[in-house]
């Protein structure tokens, strides 16, 4: 018995940790326990499977090197930054701003506010990255609107739930900068690779939203319109966006032409958007009536929010900043929309600094547990039991991915993202590598594939954070005067279900279409080394100078190769060359 437990250590620790992990234990405490129970078993253990288990006392003195480098991580500095601006924007109600705007402006149309929740998710997740914020904040803000108007429990429940996962895929979301440095990626090129699945769940979502007006126009009706209260105009509002893009075009072209390219973008698109945003300004404040209502607010209220995006991904993916210097820039355009808004105060400042300490000591406790974890599970080759499991499945790379989609799915049933990032793919990186996996390519996958676990049930945390906000019994409705139904969990779970298949088909394409993902590549110009010649012709000659065509690097003639290469002088040589001391290399060396 002793020696089946000896030569089947990994599976059995694996097994061990994931099954306190689903009884409700603490995530960093159950991993660092765990690793160090099994290191004390390991290490009596390792003489009956000494090729399988290769643990030793003194290997303890290890982990705390492991936890110095999780903590010196500059890549992780950008979780407490994104994390911090989402608390400031939530608390600053733009989240409430927005989807009354953009309700309004998509208020004629069936399912119109439907569209506005999906856009708003969209540009909650750019801004905040936060699941709960944006869900919370669109149950709290958006649902007794759908309700009121007539739309269905579950298409409202399930597109307000649907469009706060998108925090998830799209960036700046702290799943993606854990999974970039789990997988040992830039952060950017996680964000860039994420840009395109991101937007296209986006679409899918709308286009879900619009077969549902066609097929049920009553489970999606327009806002009747004495609820329009901004009215049209939004030929105001064309006209607005496209003296926007000539102001652009001029500036690109004329004003900054002498400029490098990121510098010629941003500073046009910030001539461009501060003359439509100062104009619209004023057009409210002196009463030109040069706009309409409807463009003047959409103009006023999605600018800020569109210009801190801007200012965050926009300078990643141009080279200009880092993630973390672009988080730390978010953090300070966050607390600057706050302040315009007349929003911020020392209790918001409070909270929000209190929420980011705790979730950023969560995320470094459940790091230094994986770490300690991982030491044993290597010291007893769990890797290559993993490894040697996932490479006998069928189908190569594809099989690989497909089994993998299919334990995350199941497992983000049950485990927070945290604990699939930090356990699982390190185990799972090693051998996607192996099989010639683009790891960026992986980690999108992967991160659907956790945005899918959040509304999974019978955990999904999404459908939990709805559930805390959504009425469960009849409610007054002020507005209406009117009493109305509440929402049954179950409402939330079935309204989950078409969301769940649209974001399944999403994993789907991106597996059969990796492109979508790695154009990242594309993105940065890399110089071929083989198109760089290094020549190191004569230095002496003629002049002694540096000569030869453009580019060469060329070095003196020293007249005779270097001492000791083993190659003589010819016999025409005038000079000869001093004896250089020969070495037997053979023999210890001597010191005289």
């Amino acid at each position: 018995m002793i020696d089946v437990i000896a030569h089947n250590l990994a599976p059995i620790m694996f097994v061990s940790v994931m099954a306190m992990l689903l009884l409700g234990y603490p995530v960093a405490f159950t991993l660092a326990a765990g690793g160090l129970i099994f290191f004390v078993v390991g290490v009596e253990l390792a003489a009956l499977a000494p090729d399988q288990i290769t643990l030793f006392w003194p290997l303890l003195q290890a982990n705390p090197e492991r936890v110095f480098g999780i903590m010196s991580n500059d890549t992780l500095l950008a979780i407490p930054f994104f994390t911090f601006m989402g608390i400031i924007l939530e608390r600053s109600r733009m989240a409430e701003d927005l989807l009354d705007t953009i309700g309004q402006l998509f208020g004629s149309v069936r399912g119109g506010l439907a569209y506005a929740a999906i856009l708003v998710g969209a540009l909650l997740a750019a801004t905040t990255g936060v699941v709960a914020a944006s869900v919370i904040a669109m149950g709290l803000i958006s649902l007794p609107i759908m309700m009121r108007y007539g739309y269905n429990s579950r298409v409202a429940t399930g597109t307000i739930a649907a469009a706060g996962t998108l925090a998830q895929v799209i960036p700046p979301s702290l799943v993606l900068i854990v999974m970039a440095d789990q997988l040992g990626r830039s952060v950017g090129d996680m964000y860039v690779g994420a840009v395109y699945p991101g937007l296209l769940l986006v679409a899918l979502y709308c286009v879900y939203v619009f077969i549902i007006t066609i097929v049920r126009p009553e489970a999606a009706p327009a806002l009747p319109k004495a609820a329009r209260t901004l009215g049209g105009g939004v030929t105001s509002l064309i006209a607005a966006l496209v003296a926007a893009a000539t102001l652009y075009t001029i500036a690109y072209t004329f004003v900054f032409a002498d400029l490098r390219y990121e510098v010629r973008l941003v500073w046009s698109a910030v001539v461009a958007t501060l003359a439509v945003y100062g104009f619209s300004l004023a057009n409210r404040h002196f009463g030109f009536g040069l706009l309409s209502r409807l463009a003047e607010q959409v103009i006023i209220v999605l600018i800020p929010p569109l210009a801190l995006i801007f200012l965050v991904l926009g300078t990643i993916f141009l080279g200009i900043a880092t993630p973390t210097e672009g988080g730390a820039m978010g953090a300070t355009g966050a607390l600057v929309l706050a302040f315009a808004k007349r929003r911020l105060d020392l209790s918001t400042l409070k909270q929000a600094l209190d929420s980011t300490t705790k979730l950023s000591a969560f995320v470094m406790f459940i790091l230094i547990g994986a770490r300690v974890f991982g030491l044993t599970f290597y010291g007893v080759n769990g890797n290559i039991w993993v490894e040697e499991l996932l490479l006998a499945l069928p189908g190569g790379e594809y099989g690989f991915l497909i089994a993998v989609t299919i334990l995350i799915f199941i497992l983000g049933c049950f485990l927070d993202f945290f604990e699939i990032a930090f356990i699982l793919v390190p185990l799972l990186a090693p051998v996607a590598d192996k099989l010639g996996i683009d790891l960026v390519w992986f980690g999108i996958i992967i991160g659907l594939n956790l945005q899918a676990s959040f509304l999974t049930p019978p955990f999904g945390f999404a459908l939990f954070y709805l559930r805390s906000v959504a009425p469960p019994g009849p409610w007054p409705d002020a507005a209406s005067g009117r009493t109305l139904p509440g929402i049954k969990t179950t409402e939330i779970y079935r309204g989950a279900l078409p969301f769940i298949g649209i974001q399944i088909l999403m994993i789907a394409i991106v597996i059969a279409y990796p492109p979508i993902v790695t154009h990242y590549k594309d993105e940065a110009t890399a110089v071929d080394p083989g198109d760089v010649e290094f020549q190191l012709p004569p230095l002496g000659g003629s002049g002694g100078g540096l000569e030869g065509p453009p580019g060469g690097l060329q070095l003196p003639d020293l007249g005779m190769p270097p001492p000791g290469l083993g190659q003589p002088p010819d016999e025409g040589d005038s000079a000869e060359p001093a004896e250089a001391p020969a070495f037997d290399l053979s023999q210890p060396p001597s010191f005289d």
